[in-house]
């Protein structure tokens, strides 16, 4: 099989064990990437050491193995980049794209989203508050193509929507590390949740100010529960039965459209991925959102 330019990458948050959602996800990309003789990444996003453990990251690469979902090359954590994200929030800064916000977000409700203390203006900074780094989003009417959902738009609003890139505990935020590690890692298609939509507008004017190229997106629709919720970790979504990734793998087919055959039902991964890669299609991928099995 040979290697094409394209660089795709699932990047779970290691909150929790992989649930039948975050399967559908890393299939999705994982089938993606193996359909167009590309490379498939895995990055771990273990950003926020208070929602996070060693535990979880340990089950989410053993739930991939055992669906044999293998990745290309090492893991990316992204706690061992730190550094590197604080320095690109610190250049971003000096480039006049990034401020120092001391702002609550019930003061930015109050405001209707802009600052009472001017901080992007350079207005003085409460001089008690710990501080917040935000880009510095430019006014626009934003479009680019969804490889699922078509011509998108999105309005963006300087100040207003202005994303959080280092939060006031000193942690790094997600705007800033998914859009740095996917210029670093040369990421050229995304497949993700439709739940991260809203964001891709921000991330692609991070990207431009990082000096990188925005990859394609493609947005599949979020799994929901029994409830009509969308399955997570926050609702309480039960972890997958690692015991039975035949089955897994033939549920989350169909819930992304693909109409695996009932004789792969409980097959074992490898037959039931060599199917998929073969029959792999974004077109069959319904719009609309599907049900936990």
């Amino acid at each position: 099989m040979t290697a094409t330019g394209y660089r795709g990458r699932f990047a779970p948050s290691p909150t929790g064990p992989l649930h039948f959602g975050s399967l559908v996800t890393a299939l999705a990309s994982y089938l993606e990437a193996r359909s167009r003789n590309g490379q498939w990444l895995v990055r771990v996003e273990d950003l926020d050491p208070l929602r996070e453990s060693p535990e979880a990251t340990e089950h989410i690469l053993h739930s991939l193995a055992r669906h044999q979902l293998h990745r290309d090359g090492e893991v990316r954590y992204q706690s061992t980049r730190l550094e590197i994200y604080r320095q690109l929030a610190d250049r971003l800064v000096e480039q006049g794209r990034a401020y120092y916000c001391g702002c609550s977000r019930k003061e930015l409700k109050a405001n209707e989203g802009h600052h009472p203390f001017h901080c992007r203006s350079g207005g003085p900074l409460p001089p008690d508050r710990p501080l917040a780094i935000r880009f510095a989003l430019n006014n626009e009417n934003a479009q680019w193509h969804d490889r699922i959902l078509g011509t998108q738009h999105q309005s963006v609003r300087a100040e207003v929507d202005d994303p959080v890139i280092i939060r006031k505990e000193g942690f790094v935020a997600y705007q800033l590390a998914v859009v740095a590690d996917d210029i670093d890692q040369g990421i050229t298609d995304v497949v993700r949740g439709s739940d991260l939509l809203e964001t891709t507008a921000q991330q692609r004017q991070i990207c431009l100010a990082l000096a990188g190229t925005a990859p394609g997106w493609a947005h599949i629709p979020v799994v929901l529960n029994n409830q009509g919720q969308k399955l997570s970790k926050q609702n309480h979504a039960p972890a997958l039965d690692d015991s039975q990734p035949g089955q897994n793998l033939w549920h989350a087919l169909c819930a992304l459209g693909q109409q695996p055959p009932q004789t792969l039902r409980g097959d074992t991964p490898a037959r039931i991925l060599t199917w998929a890669i073969e029959h792999w299609s974004l077109e069959r991928i319904p719009l609309q959102h599907t049900r936990e099995p």
